[in-house]
């Protein structure tokens, strides 16, 4: 396949980024907290109302986040593809979810995110997070929680090597690994955000203010373990076993959709035809003439 004809995915420009940085880290920090926060901080003292001061930071800051990448890099066809994606993804979610931590739609954001690149992925974590929240009625503070953690999910498949050095089973391969892995880390992600808030626990892995760092992650660990190490494992085999086995289709289709959408083509005339010249059946752009 030629450079001309390969998928490129949705271009991010440096403001996108910066912005995808930024929200990240301020990200880390809202889900670190309870590990990172001393036992004097106002924080700590003010632990039940620490989560929904982070969501509504999270909601602004995302909101920036899709704002900014809407400005440098999302057009008509790509929002286009976007709405019919996580549609899809929201479509999927309540297949499995409450079952053994079974979610289809994690397989669908490793692969979108592979092929549309990390600033669309982005994007597409978080509106089909949100969408699907609304289509089940799971709205609450941890909303966007849940919408970050599918953005760095998504956002993490469109960060592995390119298309370019590996494609074919070991590109499948390695999509599969990476869902797997990642399938735990979304997991991981939520309990150290719910962690703070499920009271009744043993003592042995509930949350201790202001305890040392190491201990608090031995009693996090301990919770982990205890509460979601099935729900984690349900969704990597599921995702892994989807990824390998309808993998290349969906890539190959994905691929098809994205070269036939052309995201990275302007529209140019030529110079010396005016509109009113030009024969009708001329008038085509040259994108038009190359997505063709």
């Amino acid at each position: 396949m030629t450079g001309s004809r390969s998928a490129r995915p949705v271009r991010i420009g440096p403001r996108a980024a910066a912005a995808l940085v930024l929200v990240s880290a301020i990200g880390v920090m809202a889900f670190g907290w309870p590990l990172l926060a001393g036992g004097g901080s106002g924080v700590t003292t003010h632990s039940e109302g620490a989560p929904w001061l982070f969501a509504a930071l999270l909601v602004l800051l995302v909101g920036v986040v899709v704002a900014t990448v809407a400005d440098g890099g999302l057009d008509a066809k790509s929002v286009a593809m976007l709405g019919v994606l996580a549609a899809v993804g929201a479509a999927l979610r309540p297949l499995g979810a409450g079952t053994a931590g079974l979610e289809p739609m994690f397989f669908l954001m490793v692969l979108s995110g592979r092929v549309l690149g990390p600033g669309f992925a982005f994007v597409l974590g978080s509106v089909t997070m949100f969408a699907s929240a609304l289509l089940t009625g799971g709205v609450g503070p941890w909303m966007p929680f849940q919408m970050l953690s599918m953005s760095w999910f998504t956002m993490g498949a469109g960060l592995l090597p390119g298309p370019e050095r590996l494609r074919g089973r070991g590109e499948v391969l390695m999509l599969a690994a990476y869902g797997c892995v990642a399938a735990f880390a979304y997991g991981t992600a939520m309990n150290l955000q719910g962690w703070t808030l499920v009271g009744g626990l043993g003592t042995g892995i509930s949350f201790a203010e202001g305890a040392p760092l190491h201990e608090n992650l031995v009693r996090f660990l301990a919770y982990c373990l205890a509460t979601s190490l099935g729900w984690d494992l349900g969704r990597a085999v599921l995702t892994v076993v989807l990824t390998l086995t309808l993998g290349p289709t969906l890539l190959r289709a994905l691929r098809r959709a994205t070269r036939r959408a052309a995201f990275d083509a302007r529209a140019s005339f030529d110079a010396g035809n005016s509109l009113d010249d030009r024969n009708p059946s001329d008038a085509r752009t040259s994108s038009e003439a190359r997505a063709d």
